[in-house]
């Protein structure tokens, strides 16, 4: 099983392209997670305590 460790600093980017990354930045993490456990088997999901659809509910709260 792999783990996933995102240690993502913050850029110090003030007013509108700040935000701009940081919301591509959120999205782009909740992809990768949503991806990542897209992969994993449905006894690895139960295993962590999620089923098929919580997915996308995890992915949303990234």
């Amino acid at each position: 099983m792999s783990v996933y460790e995102t240690h993502r600093t913050a850029p110090h980017f003030g007013g509108l392209f700040g935000t701009l990354v940081s919301t591509l930045a959120a999205w782009n993490d909740a992809r990768v997670t949503r991806n990542a456990l897209s992969r994993l088997s449905d006894r690895e999901l139960d295993d962590i305590g999620l089923s098929r659809g919580d997915i996308d509910s995890i992915g949303n709260h990234i």
